[in-house]
């Protein structure tokens, strides 16, 4: 049995999320269709990261078993007809054999992600970023965003029903830019996220950068563990699960 990653980026405006769901339209059951149409075989897939409802993916994987061995050039071959397959707002990168006991989900040392706002009107980001259209203090902000690295615990901003078995996860970086004039991205590395934990910390620390919440109220808040003080309400579509890193930071 031979073992492979594939590595695919998406636009998530049209689906229910990344993983296979019952009577939904997701990006899981988009790749099994294609898989199944050119190998001619059904190949269960196991996903790395799962992302919300209009989530979007530059990178993300999938893995899957074959008793079929592919070499290099037929993986390269697959992913062009694949794509061909697939609908314009998904695309698969690569497909590459990996050792049998190499696991795209367990094996991921940490993941990025990128949360954008943007405070005046633009076409050009309205499916890919938050309208927010508000005088925002970026020290703040960042403020805001370097107290997150000093905890562990992130019950506060894991949304109910999260089914995760611990609430710990370890912030590697923490940092807000303005890309360009009026456009902020929230860039966060962590080796694990809880469910809506990004929205929940980009939603909770705004507020901060507007001056509406002080530093010790956002404090408390982390604190506080209770996740109804947070604020989940940013928009799915904001969020990007920038990359799914294998080697250590």
């Amino acid at each position: 049995m031979a073992r492979y990653f594939i590595e695919l980026s998406y636009h998530g405006a049209a689906y229910a999320g990344f993983q296979v769901q019952q009577n939904a339209h997701t990006v899981q059951a988009e790749i099994e269709k294609a898989l199944a149409t050119y190998f001619r075989e059904t190949l269960g897939l196991t996903g790395s990261s799962r992302t919300d409802a209009g989530v979007h993916a530059l990178q993300n994987y999938f893995q899957f078993d074959s008793l079929n061995e592919f070499d290099v050039l037929t993986c390269s071959k697959a992913v062009y007809h694949l794509n061909a397959i697939l609908p314009q707002d998904i695309v698969i990168k690569s497909i590459r054999r990996v050792e049998e006991e190499a696991h795209c989900r367990f094996d991921a040392v940490s993941r990025s992600y990128v949360y954008t706002v943007y405070r005046f009107k633009d076409p050009f980001l309205n499916d890919r970023a938050y309208y927010h259209p508000y005088s925002i203090d970026l020290r703040l902000l960042n403020k805001a965003a370097t107290l997150l690295m000093g905890y562990t615990d992130f019950e506060s901003f894991a949304k109910k029903h999260n089914q995760s078995f611990t609430n710990n996860c370890t912030i590697y970086k923490s940092e807000w830019k303005e890309e360009r004039p009026g456009v902020f991205c929230y860039n966060v590395i962590g080796n694990r996220f809880l469910r809506g934990m990004v929205r929940g910390l980009v939603g909770t620390m705004l507020p901060v950068g507007r001056g509406k919440c002080t530093l010790e109220q956002f404090k408390y808040i982390i604190e506080s563990k209770d996740p109804s003080l947070a604020n989940f309400a940013v928009p799915a579509h904001g969020l990007t699960l920038a990359a799914v890193n294998y080697e250590r930071l």
